[in-house]
């Protein structure tokens, strides 16, 4: 046990006085993440959230109540520091604003979009079930974390409106069932309790606003760095765990493990001595990251105990992959290119460039197999106010996916006897 420490405290030793290592390591993420707060206007001193003000056009074709509510939603309170509404009367105006990078968003509720949701009592004439038309949300590719914001509300909007509708279909069967009313009369009951539901869900708080509070009741503010920090220290932690993997390959053309195999050392000390130095290398890195901006830029990660256990399941991840590339590997330049390649591969994929709710949901789906992802979604939901009771989901995605690929490493590793007698 005490060899395998050794050995990990050697190799972040010779990490650290690594220039080049440190540059990618510590200053790349640093300047990234200072460059991206820069141009979001997080140091722009016209609020603590960097995110404010955010123009979009509603056009509002339909008559009915619906419409009318998601026009009065982004004209709220709640949302009167985060979004700039204006009114379009053209869906073809409205999409060249978006085209002309006037406005982030434009959102399009055609006609008839209230009736689709709450049919009328002449629509059941024919016994055919309505068509249901959609709101049309045209999106600016240039500011897409502005976008997904918009995104978010008009997606909260529609979930509270199917509620409220899936709500009163439910009690007009029951109701029906017990007969309290009649098949004649189920038309107008289901008109008045879609209309009620739907009235009730939309005049509940959106979840959705520039400030939130934790259960305790401290104020948590919405910081654009809580996003993109992590999203940068994640991306070039793939990078840390690539060169650390590659170690274990350039000591073997050296002749370092051969010598060091002479020794009473067991080949499974080596290895747990080599992984156990960049998981040590891993989290020294994610933790000068968080100091750093927590210092300077006054970044709030959020429950430390929960910011602690994550970045360590995080490196953890992030390690198995590196093994695993280190396991595939023949030379220590192939380790490097493909640990480059999957850097770059991982940071985009797990949303560090551009918010995983802009893409396709195919690449979502794609995106989990990153520990970018994972750990990305632990450390917003820290931002906005988690603890550690949940983030039990992202920890657990995270060992597993270290643990099964350190045990495909281990088994390539005996293959290949790179630390075999």
């Amino acid at each position: 046990m005490l060899k395998t420490f050794l050995i990990g405290i050697k190799d972040i030793k010779l990490a650290f006085r690594d220039r080049a290592a440190l540059i990618f390591m510590l200053l790349a993420p640093f300047l990234l993440t200072l460059g991206m707060g820069l141009v979001t206007g997080r140091f722009s001193g016209s609020g603590s959230s960097g995110i404010s003000d955010i123009p979009v056009v509603i056009v509002n074709q339909d008559d009915g109540e619906l419409g009318q509510a998601l026009v009065d939603i982004f004209s709220s309170e709640d949302l009167a520091e985060l979004v700039e509404p204006s009114l379009g009367t053209s869906p073809e105006a409205a999409r060249l604003l978006v085209d002309e990078d006037e406005v982030a968003a434009a959102i399009i509720i055609p006609a008839g979009f209230t009736d689709s949701i709450i049919p009328q009592q002449d629509s059941f004439t024919d016994n055919a079930e309505p068509e249901v038309i959609k709101i049309e949300m045209y999106a600016n590719p240039s500011r897409p974390t502005s976008a997904g914001i918009i995104k978010s509300i008009v997606d909260e909007f529609m979930s509270r409106v199917e509620e409220g509708s899936v709500s009163a279909q439910t009690s007009i069967i029951q109701m029906l069932m017990s007969g309290r009313i009649t098949p004649q009369e189920a038309q107008t009951a289901g008109e008045e309790l879609a209309i009620q539901g739907n009235n009730a869900s939309l005049d509940e708080e959106l979840a959705i606003t520039l400030n939130a509070s934790t259960a305790e009741g401290e104020k948590v503010e919405f910081d654009v760095l809580a996003y993109l920090a992590p999203g940068m220290a994640l991306m070039f932690l793939m990078f840390t765990v690539s060169y650390g993997g590659r170690s274990i390959l350039a000591e073997k053309s050296q002749g370092t493990l051969p010598r060091l195999l002479i020794s009473p050392t067991s080949s499974t000390q080596i290895l747990g001595g080599k992984v156990f130095g960049i998981l040590l290398t891993g989290a020294a890195q994610m933790f000068i990251l968080i100091g750093g901006t927590s210092l300077l830029f006054q970044l709030k990660w959020g429950d430390p105990f929960g910011v602690i256990l994550l970045t360590f399941a995080a490196v953890f991840g992030a390690t198995g992959w590196g093994m695993l590339i280190t396991a595939l590997a023949r030379t220590t330049a192939q380790v490097s290119n493909v640990g480059t390649a999957m850097m770059l591969i991982f940071g985009i994929l797990g949303g560090s460039f551009v918010s995983l709710e802009q893409m396709h949901p195919f690449v979502q789906s794609l995106s989990r197999i990153t520990p970018n992802s994972w750990a990305l979604d632990g450390f917003t939901t820290l931002a906005l106010g988690g603890t550690l009771t949940n983030l039990s989901t992202p920890i657990t995605a995270l060992l597993t996916m270290g643990g099964i690929l350190f045990l495909a490493s281990v088994l390539l590793f005996g293959k290949k006897n790179l630390v075999q007698k």
